[in-house]
């Protein structure tokens, strides 16, 4: 690893020699390139917020003066780790995904186990580019970028904290990590809890109250509120150290703090169902000329949810009952009977309007996930509209993340059907043959337990897909007419499934040819759920292969801004890229396609399509390579049998497919 962004920017060579940028503005640049990742950044966009003030002549000169810097430090020899590469339009960094801190950590804190999460938590030294003086319009850029790193190191600490095994490496890191953010602030919540947990273990009683005591003061100083349910909890069944129970006096009991609480709201506690579960609170209003405009944000986003089919939504009434009231998340939930509660605020800076939501699992007080959005006062509806989707795109894939770690964790003699699709699709969410054949057998003993779960017909279908894209079916014409069953079924059981449409749909257009049906089954399931990120993404997969690379590219991207966290990002990058290069745009394709086998170097289409793209795009050293790997992981690879991995494309799409990987050295 050479570059660290975590706690302030420090780059150094590969023989450990620091690498000193010439002036702040190009340390910027480099790190604004550093987070952009293989997406890059517009040109116009970079040199408007780094050089804000010059003319646009000049700001274009000093942008290209700061690349020449950048360039300097890091030759572009060909076999270099890190190099900055570009278009007309854009310009991005190339780099190996162990080069900076910031991707080993965000792909570290995706993980389950706890040296994983220990490594992500050792690896945040402080906030995003601490130290480092942004001027204004980058600083809005950054602003939300570094409130995310903020965010994840906060949730990552009460994660390792919650870890049902805590070794002293884990635990060590748990506590330099939420010591860290304590520091930095002393209101953050999540982070004392995680200390009190860890003293809790080694029954250090007084230190668990002692940071109780020092959190709540923080708060009441600060905030002027109370500590969360939550963090009483931790500390209710202790006894308080004698030198202690003066300080706990003062604040009062916390046992007496939660008795007076539910005596203010005495509703009946009730049952959490099976299936995931959601209130979308009412969200605080600052903004008091239009509360319809709150009001609707949230209405907007309680029918969008309630379209998701395997998620049970508690009304826009019974979550209205709270407007008005300062309420305790894990209360609320109890009270609602979910296991996650939505919650926001909107407020006006200015001209603008501002609103902010996060994602909270009530039980364990995690936040899952929290973001804002901005927009005009005389936009409101469009901003409505948006903030509406952004958040069904955000939040959907957590919960389902969230869903699955939570059925890893239960005894295997308990699980319901259920639960055996999510094993099946945390199984098939590591992109691996092994992967896959542990999720089949999840998948069908799901459909066994309940007949017309289509949810689990849709993924098992969609693994079809995946055997038939990385060359690993071993009966051809039987697993194709699996998936004709399978989607028959979804197209009976599941017509109100958009998730299981989208699946079906894609199975079918790719494994069977049936272009037509498999996209009526992606329309029907926007139609359903306009916000479904998966069903932009097959539709726009669909249309890659066999109709307008344009209009794919679009629905792609939309797939994208719906979801940009998506454990899918891989295959979303690798068709665009395939509708670039049938398009002719290979220069857009090749970079594309070489993200998506960098973040998946197992999927065999990514892998083939970078092929296809860097020759024709001239690099043929680059395309050799990828055809190399290619065969490393399908030896059986052929252009004679490519259909059988590629499906039933459009003629002429597959004719300058076969064209281009026989120019990358493809064996006939």
């Amino acid at each position: 690893m050479h570059i660290r962004l975590l706690g302030g920017i420090e780059v150094v060579s590969a023989g450990g020699q620091p690498l000193h940028f010439a002036t702040r503005k190009t340390s910027l640049l480099f790190a604004a390139l550093v987070l952009a990742g293989p997406k890059g950044l517009r040109r116009e966009k970079v040199a408007a917020m780094l050089w804000t003030g010059s003319g646009e002549q000049q700001a274009r000169n000093s942008l290209r003066q700061a690349l020449v810097d950048i360039r300097r430090l890091f030759p572009s020899t060909g076999n270099e780790a890190i190099r900055i590469e570009g278009n007309a339009g854009t310009i991005w960094l190339v780099a190996n995904d162990n080069e900076a801190d910031i991707w080993i950590f965000d792909r570290n804190c995706q993980a389950d186990d706890g040296a994983s999460l220990a490594a992500a938590a050792d690896l945040y030294r402080g906030d995003l580019l601490d130290g480092l003086p942004s001027p204004g319009e980058i600083d809005g850029w950054l602003a939300p970028l570094r409130a995310n790193y903020t965010r994840k190191a906060l949730d990552l600490a009460e994660r390792l904290s919650l870890l049902p095994e805590l070794g002293e490496r884990e635990e060590q890191a748990c506590e330099r990590l939420a010591e860290r953010l304590v520091t930095s602030d002393p209101c953050a919540e999540q982070a004392h809890r995680a200390l009190i947990r860890v003293f809790r273990r080694h029954g250090r009683t007084n230190d668990a109250f002692r940071q109780f005591l020092a959190c709540k003061e923080a708060l009441k100083r600060e905030l002027g509120v109370e500590p969360e349910e939550a963090t009483r909890a931790l500390i209710e069944r202790i006894e308080a150290p004698m030198e202690l129970k003066g300080s706990i006096a003062d604040y009062g009991q916390p046992e007496a703090e939660l008795s007076r609480l539910e005596a203010k709201a005495p509703r009946p506690v009730v049952s959490v169902p099976a299936k995931p579960s959601i209130a979308v609170l009412p969200f605080q209003n600052m903004y008091a000329e239009q509360e319809y405009f709150t009001d609707g944000v949230v209405e907007e986003i309680t029918t969008a949810l309630s379209h998701v089919s395997w998620l049970f939504v508690i009304a826009r009434n019974s979550a209205f009952a709270y407007k008005g009231q300062a309420v305790d998340v894990t209360r609320v939930a109890r009270e609602l009977g979910v296991r996650y509660v939505l919650e926001g605020s909107v407020r006006k800076a200015g001209s603008r309007l501002r609103v902010a939501g996060q994602l909270i699992e009530a039980s364990a007080g995690v936040n899952l996930w929290a973001d804002r959005f901005e927009g005009d006062v005389s936009e409101v509806f469009e901003l409505q509209d948006l903030v509406a989707s952004s958040v069904i795109g955000a939040i959907s894939p957590r919960l389902e993340q969230a869903e699955m770690a939570r059925a890893k964790r239960k005894p295997t003699e308990s699980l319901d059907a259920y639960d055996h699709y999510l094993r099946g699709m945390a199984s098939l969410y590591r992109w691996t043959r092994e992967g896959l054949e542990e999720a089949l057998p999840q998948f069908y003993r799901a459909i066994q337990l309940d007949t017309d779960f289509a949810a689990a017909e849709g993924a098992a279908a969609w693994c079809y897909f995946w055997r038939m894209a990385n060359g690993w079916m071993t009966d051809r014409q039987k697993e194709t007419a699996e998936v004709s069953r399978l989607v028959g079924d979804v197209a009976i059981a599941g017509k109100d499934d958009a998730m299981a449409l989208a699946f079906s749909g894609l199975a079918l257009g790719y494994v069977t040819g049936d272009y037509e049906a498999g996209s009526a089954l992606a329309d029907r399931a926007l139609v359903l759920n306009p916000n479904c990120a998966a069903a932009w993404s097959a539709s726009g997969c669909l249309k890659a292969c066999h109709d307008d690379p344009d209009i794919a590219i679009e629905h792609m991207s939309r797939a994208r801004r719906l979801s940009p966290f998506d454990p899918l990002t891989f295959f979303l990058q690798t068709f665009t890229a395939f509708a670039h290069f049938v398009a002719g745009r290979y220069d857009a394709a090749w970079p594309l396609a070489e993200a998506a086998s960098r973040a998946q170097p197992y999927y065999l289409t990514g892998l083939r399509v970078a092929a296809a793209s860097n020759a024709m795009a001239g690099r043929r050293d680059a395309a050799s390579r990828h055809i190399a790997r290619s065969l490393e992981l399908d030896p059986q690879l052929k252009l004679s049998n490519l259909k059988h991995r590629v499906g039933q494309i459009r003629p002429e799409y597959f004719a300058k497919y076969v064209e281009a990987l026989r120019l990358a050295g493809l064996p006939e």
